[in-house]
Order: structure tokens, then C-alpha cells, then sequence
């Protein structure tokens, strides 16, 4: 892959500390650096990887030491940047996480244990065997569940928050989103439901993670907990819903989603 820069060609640099995200303040707004040249210094062996992204040169690599910034630059988490940044670039700062996170965790070939090798900006190929890596993308649901006027909200014992938010699991082998979805809510709460449908999908790169969701009706059973998942779950109606989950989330869009079409019917 051809790294050459041009001295005089502006490039997006999405420059992570973990999961710090280096962003510049200009003009009382926050952006992302955009200059020819890395605006703080890249360290020997570090790679520097391509973010494709339409209309725009884009790279990223990783530091290894939290280093000291400028005022003009100030490292903030990835998913607080979703509250100072444009939407577009926190969406291609999400990317070039999952990039970094896919490259170091990628770098022996599974079958051979060979060294891959970049052969395009999302493949990496086994320069002995032929064997062929993308990033891995791990997908999860979330299901809105509704009972006459509530929904059904649960606080999961590896939330770092107190809020509480929509029953959610990992797709597994062999069974399609339906399934998933019908199969985690029995697994966590012994509730049968029914009229699952589709709502939306979220890139969800903390750190290579897609979310799914889905609107179901409550169809029968008690709510028993599954213990080592979640501490909490209750229906609640519009009017006593606890702390909601932040706004960046596909489950919030979905729970604001049932606030205005409960709101309708209760005109």
C-alpha cells in the first residue's frame, strides 16, 4: 500500500490514545485535524492505516503513551466526541477505531500463524497460505417491548451508568435476528412475545459492535431476571420512566420514537 503524502495535501488525522480520540479546538468549535502532516509526532513501528472515506483523505494510527497536547488539542473518549463533533466525523472516527481495533487483533493468520499483510485498506492477506481477513463485525440486538401503555426497561449489570435502557444480546450461530431477538428476551426476562418487526441499525464501534433494533408486543409470562445479566426490569409508562440512555444510542432513538407514538394516541 502506497503511505507517500503529499507535503501539501490535507489529511483528516483520527489519532487515538485506547479509546482518546486527539481533537482540535478552532474558532470556539471542535474538529478533527486537518493538516498535510500528523499533528503530533507518530512513534517508530506505529502503523499509519487509510479510513476510505467518499470526497476525503483520511488516516489513523494509535499512540502508546498518553502524550502531553497543545492547547489547541485536547484528547476526549470516543463516545463523548459524539457531543462535540459533527456527526459526520464522529461517525468516521467510530471507523477508524474499528480499522485500528480489526488491525491490531488481526495481525497472525488464523489457519498458519503466519504475519498477514495489508492488501487493500480493509483486507489483510496471508502472504503464505492465501487466507483473507475483514474486519469483524459482532451483531447485537435491542428490542423495544410494549404492554398496552409501557415498555419494558431493564438496567444490565455491566452498564457503567445508572441508567436503564431495552433488552439487547449478541446474534448467535445459525439463527437470524428474529430468532435472537425472541430467544434473549425469554433468556432474560422469561417473557413470550409476539409482531416483532424491524426498527433500525446503528454502527456501534465500542469497539466493532453493530446494533439492530426491533419493536415487538408483549404476549404472556412474569418477568424473572435473569441474574447475571440484569439487576433491574420493570414496564413503565411515559410517565414514570427512570434515566434514559444517552442520546448518541439506537435505544434511545427508539425509546423517543414509542414517547412521540404514545404521545399521538393519547391526544
Amino acid at each position: 500500500m502506497n503511505t507517500h503524502i503529499m507535503s501539501n495535501e490535507k489529511i483528516y488525522w483520527f489519532i487515538f490514545y485506547n479509546d482518546q480520540l486527539l481533537i482540535e479546538k478552532k474558532n470556539g468549535k471542535y474538529q478533527i485535524p486537518y493538516t498535510p502532516e500528523s499533528p503530533i509526532k507518530r512513534e517508530m513501528d506505529i502503523p499509519v492505516l487509510n479510513v476510505p472515506v467518499p470526497g476525503h483523505q483520511a488516516k489513523t494510527f494509535r499512540v502508546t503513551k498518553p502524550i502531553s497536547v497543545s492547547e489547541q488539542y485536547e484528547w476526549i473518549g470516543l463516545r463523548s466526541s459524539y457531543d462535540y463533533l459533527p456527526q459526520e466525523s464522529y461517525k468516521t472516527a467510530g471507523k477508524a477505531f474499528e480499522i485500528l481495533h480489526w488491525d491490531k487483533n488481526s495481525r497472525f493468520c488464523p489457519v498458519c500463524g503466519n504475519l498477514m499483510k495489508l492488501k487493500n485498506d480493509i483486507t489483510k492477506r496471508c502472504p503464505s497460505c492465501g487466507k483473507e481477513l475483514y474486519p469483524a463485525i459482532s451483531t447485537a440486538i435491542l428490542v423495544l417491548i410494549r404492554k398496552t401503555n409501557s415498555i419494558l426497561l431493564v438496567h444490565a449489570r455491566n452498564f457503567k451508568g445508572t441508567f436503564n435502557s431495552l433488552v439487547a444480546g449478541f446474534l448467535e450461530t445459525g439463527e437470524n435476528l428474529e430468532e435472537c431477538v425472541a430467544r434473549e428476551v425469554m433468556e432474560e426476562t422469561q417473557l413470550k412475545i409476539k409482531n416483532i418487526s424491524y426498527f433500525g441499525s446503528q454502527s456501534w464501534p465500542y469497539p466493532s459492535g453493530l446494533m439492530v433494533g426491533f419493536i415487538a408486543d408483549y404476549e404472556s409470562g412474569k418477568i424473572e431476571l435473569q441474574d447475571d445479566e440484569l439487576s433491574s426490569g420493570a414496564f413503565y409508562t411515559r410517565d414514570n420512566l427512570p434515566e434514559l440512555p444517552h442520546k448518541l444510542s439506537l435505544a434511545r432513538k427508539m425509546i423517543d420514537w414509542w414517547l412521540e407514538q404514545n404521545s399521538d394516541e393519547t391526544k
